[in-house]
C-alpha cells in the first residue's frame, strides 16, 4: 500500500457537520470518503461527476426567493406537528 500523508483542506463547517454524518451512516470516515472521491477522480481523469449550473425557470426562482423570506420571517407561524397544521388549515 502506499504511504500516506497527512493533508489538509478547509471545509464549510456546515459541509463538513453534514457530510461526517452522512459518511458515518455509509460506515465511512471523512478521511475514507475523500480518498475514494479522489481515486475516482484519478480513475476517470477528471470529477467523477458532472459539474453543471442549474438552470431554474423564472417561476422557480421567484418562488425561491419568496421561500427564503417566508423562512426568516419571524411573524410567520410554523407548526412542528400536523395535528397543528390541520387545524390552522380549517380555521
Amino acid at each position: 500500500m502506499a504511504k500516506t500523508i497527512p493533508t489538509q483542506i478547509r471545509i464549510d463547517s456546515d459541509t463538513k457537520k453534514l457530510s461526517s454524518e452522512l459518511f458515518a451512516r455509509l460506515g465511512l470516515d471523512m478521511s475514507t470518503a475523500v480518498n475514494m472521491f479522489l481515486s475516482q477522480c484519478v480513475l476517470r481523469n477528471g470529477l467523477p461527476f458532472t459539474v453543471s449550473m442549474p438552470e431554474y425557470n423564472q417561476e422557480t426562482l421567484e418562488a425561491m426567493v419568496e421561500a427564503k423570506r417566508i423562512a426568516h420571517d419571524p411573524d410567520v407561524k410554523g407548526y412542528t406537528n400536523m395535528h397543528d397544521l390541520m387545524s390552522a388549515l380549517d380555521a
